[in-house]
C-alpha cells in the first residue's frame, strides 16, 4: 500500500472504530459505573466460543461475551477500552466467516475489513481477529489475519496488536488505529507466544519448533536476532524493567532466564515436566509456573531461590498473576474451572466455574 492510500485508510478506519467505541461507552456508562470501576479478568474459552468476565475483587462471574469462535489468544488495550481476541478457526481466503445469529447481514459485512490490499502477505487461509469493546462486550471490528491465531500481544502504547500463527511460522501485526494488517514477519517454526518489551521497541516470540525466541524490531518489523533457549519454548513473560525474559521450555521442563541486553541465557531453572503457563508477581521477584505434567503450580523466589508448590488436579494450564490482589488464577486443561491461589502461600482460596477451557487470561481495569 502506498503512503497516500495508507493515510486515507488510517483516517477513515480509525475514526469509525473510535467513534463507535465512544458512543457505546457513553450509552453504557450510567448502567455500568460500578462495573467499570472494578478490575476484570477476561478468560477466552476456546471451542466454547465465548469470553467469561470475572471480578478480580471477589472472583465472581460478571458476564459472558458470546459469538467469538475458537477464541484462544486475548489481550487488552492499555486504556482499558478494548479486548483483542484471536481465533484458532481457519477458513479459505475470500470465504466470509460465519455470521453470528444475532447480527444482521448488513452489520456483519460492515464489521469486516474487506480491502485485500491491506491484508498483508498472500495466504491460502485466514482467521478473524475481533476488537471487543469492554464496556458492553460489543464486537466493533473484525479483521482477517493470515492463519489461525494462538496467542495475542498488544504494544504498550496501544497502537499495535501482534498474533502468533503456528501453522504459518509467522506473526502478523495489526495497526489498531488503521484496523489493518501492516506486517507479517516470518519467525521460527511453530511460533507460540508473543510479548512486547516495556518500551515497545521489540516484540519477542517463542518458536516451539526450533528452541529459539525471535526478537523483532518494531520500527521496521524484521527479526534482528534469534535467542537459543530450551526444547519447545512456549509461554514467556518479560520483567517490568525490560531486562529479563522468562520462557518455559516444555519438553525440557525448564525455564530459561534471558538477559535481553545481550540475548544470553543467564540461568536455567529446573522445574518439572510439560510446563505451560507462567507469570511474574507485581514486584518481579517471584516467578510462577504451571507444571501440567506433574499437576502442580510452583513459585520461585528469584532472589533467594526458595520454592513453594501445590498439587492441583487435573492439569493446571494457563496461569495469571492477578495484579494488585495478591492471588493467581490457574485454569484447568481438563475441567471447566479456574483455581484461585494465594500468591504467597499458594493455598487454594476457591474455584470459579467458567463453563469451558480457559486460555490466555488478561486483566484489564475498565475506563
Amino acid at each position: 500500500m502506498n503512503a497516500r492510500k495508507s493515510a486515507r485508510h488510517t483516517s477513515s478506519m480509525s475514526a469509525a472504530l473510535w467513534v463507535t467505541a465512544m458512543a457505546g461507552i457513553l450509552v453504557a456508562a450510567a448502567a455500568s459505573a460500578d462495573e467499570a470501576a472494578d478490575d476484570r479478568v477476561f478468560v477466552p474459552l476456546g471451542s466454547a466460543g465465548a469470553i467469561v468476565v470475572i471480578s478480580a475483587e471477589d472472583d465472581s462471574l460478571v458476564r459472558r461475551i458470546e459469538g467469538l469462535p475458537a477464541v484462544h489468544g486475548l489481550a487488552g488495550t492499555p486504556d482499558g477500552a478494548f479486548l483483542i481476541a484471536g481465533s484458532y478457526d481457519e477458513r479459505p481466503t475470500g470465504e466470509p466467516p460465519t455470521k453470528p445469529a444475532e447480527v444482521s447481514e448488513e452489520d456483519h459485512l460492515a464489521h469486516h475489513t474487506q480491502d485485500e490490499e491491506t491484508s498483508g502477505v498472500p495466504t491460502d487461509v485466514v482467521s478473524t481477529v475481533s476488537v471487543v469493546r469492554i464496556v458492553d462486550g460489543e464486537v466493533v471490528r473484525r479483521i482477517d489475519v493470515p492463519g489461525s491465531v494462538h496467542h495475542v500481544a498488544v504494544s504498550p502504547d496501544g497502537r499495535f496488536a501482534a498474533f502468533t500463527h503456528p501453522y504459518a511460522d509467522a506473526v502478523s501485526v495489526i495497526d489498531l488505529d488503521a484496523a489493518a494488517v501492516v506486517a507479517t514477519v516470518a519467525t521460527g517454526p511453530l511460533p507460540n507466544f508473543a510479548a512486547f518489551a516495556p518500551d515497545g521497541k521489540a516484540l519477542y516470540v517463542s518458536n516451539a519448533g526450533n528452541a529459539t525466541v525471535s526478537e523483532i524490531d518494531t520500527a521496521r518489523w524484521y527479526v534482528r536476532r534469534n535467542i537459543l533457549v530450551g526444547a519447545t519454548p512456549e509461554h514467556l513473560v518479560i520483567d517490568r524493567e525490560g531486562q529479563r525474559l522468562f520462557v518455559n521450555n516444555v519438553d525440557h521442563g525448564t525455564v530459561s532466564i534471558v538477559a535481553l541486553a545481550d540475548g544470553t541465557v543467564v540461568e536455567t531453572l529446573e522445574v518439572g515436566d510439560t510446563l505451560h503457563g507462567l507469570d511474574l508477581a507485581d514486584d518481579g521477584r517471584t516467578l510462577y509456573v504451571a507444571d501440567l505434567g506433574e499437576e502442580r503450580v510452583v513459585s520461585i523466589d528469584l532472589t533467594s531461590g526458595e520454592r513453594r508448590e501445590i498439587a492441583l488436579s487435573p492439569s493446571p494450564y494457563h496461569l495469571a498473576f492477578v495484579r494488585g490482589h495478591g492471588k493467581l488464577y490457574v485454569s484447568s486443561a481438563d475441567d471447566p474451572k479456574i483455581w484461585v491461589l494465594d500468591a504467597g502461600s499458594l493455598a487454594v482460596r476457591g474455584e470459579i466455574a467458567i463453563g469451558g477451557k480457559g486460555h490466555q487470561m488478561v486483566q484489564v481495569r475498565a475506563p
